[in-house]
């Protein structure tokens, strides 16, 4: 008799276990971020231009399965052609070179709270008196639970 109410306790733990585990998988994010580049008004798209001394509106697309956290862009020059691009094709490269005085901007952006879908728009100031050429953009959105997509472009800097 002992051995059968063990045994019911036993199996009836099991089945308890087994929900609870099925239920915690469910509630649990492990789907990336995505960032969508191709967006009709994305901007910068893999080997735009822009121009020194005049500012631009990045326009980042992204998305989440749950909820959106942050956006991170950061711009820095590729006079080595070092790459971290992301996209197929390949933009005209200029000749390596130097950098004198290169654009730099590393810039967090937070997303309002709830979001699974948002346009990310970003004035975004290139000075006068930067070297012109080839610079990468990379786009990193992170959701709410840490997970992390990167997109990597090509641009020039006229």
């Amino acid at each position: 008799m002992k051995q059968k109410q063990l045994f019911t306790g036993l199996l009836s733990f099991l089945v308890l276990l087994s929900a609870c585990s099925k239920k915690d998988q469910e509630t649990i994010d492990t789907t990336y971020p995505e960032i969508d580049v191709a967006a009709a008004s994305a901007f910068p798209k893999q080997c735009s231009e822009v121009q020194r001394g005049q500012p631009f509106t990045a326009k980042i697309h992204v998305s989440d399965n749950k909820e959106l956290g942050s956006v991170s862009i950061d711009i820095h020059h590729n006079f080595d052609h070092h790459s971290h691009s992301t996209e197929v094709s390949a933009c005209n490269m200029e000749a390596v070179k130097t950098p004198v005085k290169p654009m730099v901007l590393i810039q967090t952006i937070a997303i309002p709270g709830g979001q699974t879908n948002h346009v990310v728009e970003q004035v975004i100031n290139i000075p006068a008196d930067v070297d012109p050429g080839d610079y990468h953009f990379l786009i990193r959105v992170t959701d709410k639970e840490g997970w992390q997509t990167i997109k990597g472009l090509s641009f020039k800097i006229r």
